[in-house]
């Protein structure tokens, strides 16, 4: 806002075309243009005149610019919201792979907290099986869920009790009866929810535990809450992480902060399920490349040095 009356006014000074003349006449204040119109005469001075005008208009131009980037840097923050700290994951590295107890709590935290608005449609029960559960508590857990199937025999559909195979369960019949339940958002699916947003996993855990009270001077209207992690600000999920929320099977305390590790790290694996075998198989593959670069070392430099040093004399005159 500063320079925005600047910039109109040398935008619409350079659409003109103002002659130099008028430049001339408009600015004989200025101590630079007596010296050049001295020092090239009069013939040149509509060329100095025009030069330095071309000048100033860049230069003018770059610094409102440049200046109004701290503006254009705060729109952006409160469009998008503030950028995700990165936090130290367990499964980072190259060679680390996840932590299933995290895994096993994380899907507890999902089914307690997450999955009664959020959907995971991509994931069946067979897929936690050696993940966090056993085979037999696997089928126990999908059992305990009816599933619509059919038809049978005679044509109609029938309930069942959920095998393997399944999907988890979906929250709502259709995109019309969530955003009816939730004020107008529409809960998006978590299945891929860690590789949908920038940053994913370090912006899923901010998000979680960053609900603040709204700063001065910013209002939120009602059924909205303040995050500045999200982008607006304003978001329609309540806080749902509080400590002592859930109570883990295994004894862990249940603080915010530890369960919103433990879903990140269980949406991180429902996301990208095969990055063990990835990197087992990276790992494998650079072991047998080593070798084989170690045996065509020694190939060249042991048994072909021999024939490529050799120098070769021809007795032309016998």
């Amino acid at each position: 806002m500063r320079f925005g009356k600047f910039n109109r006014f040398v935008a619409q000074f350079t659409r003109q075309g103002v002659a130099a003349s008028d430049f001339k006449r408009n600015f004989q204040a200025a101590p630079l243009l007596p010296n050049l119109l001295q020092k090239h005469g009069q013939a040149g001075s509509e060329s100095a005149g025009s030069n330095f005008f071309n000048a100033l208009a860049l230069f003018s131009a770059g610094a409102s610019g440049f200046l109004s980037c701290a503006t254009i840097a705060y729109a952006d923050e409160a469009e998008h919201g503030l950028d995700s700290p990165s936090y130290p994951w367990p499964h980072k590295g190259i060679l680390n792979s996840y932590d299933h107890a995290s895994i096993r709590r994380g899907h507890q935290v999902y089914q307690q907290v997450c999955a009664s608005c959020h959907s995971m449609s991509l994931i069946s029960y067979r897929d936690l099986v050696g993940v966090a559960y056993t085979e037999e508590e696997t089928k126990a857990m999908a059992a305990e869920i009816e599933v619509v199937d059919g038809p049978n025999d005679e044509g109609e559909m029938f309930s069942r009790p959920g095998k393997l195979s399944d999907r988890f369960p979906q929250p709502y019949a259709n995109e019309q009866a969530a955003r009816f339940a939730n004020g107008g958002a529409y809960p998006p699916d978590l299945s891929l929810i860690t590789k949908a947003r920038h940053n994913g996993q370090n912006y899923v855990f901010a998000l979680l535990t960053g609900y603040r009270d709204p700063p001065a001077g910013v209002t939120i209207r009602d059924g909205l809450h303040y995050n500045p992690y999200f982008p607006g600000g304003a978001i329609a999920m309540p806080k749902m992480l509080n400590d002592g929320a859930i109570e883990y099977e295994d004894g862990t305390p249940a603080t915010e902060a530890q369960m919103g590790k433990d879903i990140v790290s269980f949406l991180s694996w429902a996301a990208e399920p095969e990055m063990e075998e990835r990197k087992l198989m990276g790992f494998k593959w650079i072991l047998v490349l080593s070798l084989a670069l170690l045996q065509a070392g020694y190939y060249r430099r042991l048994r072909w040095s021999v024939l490529k040093s050799r120098k070769l004399v021809l007795d032309v005159v016998n």
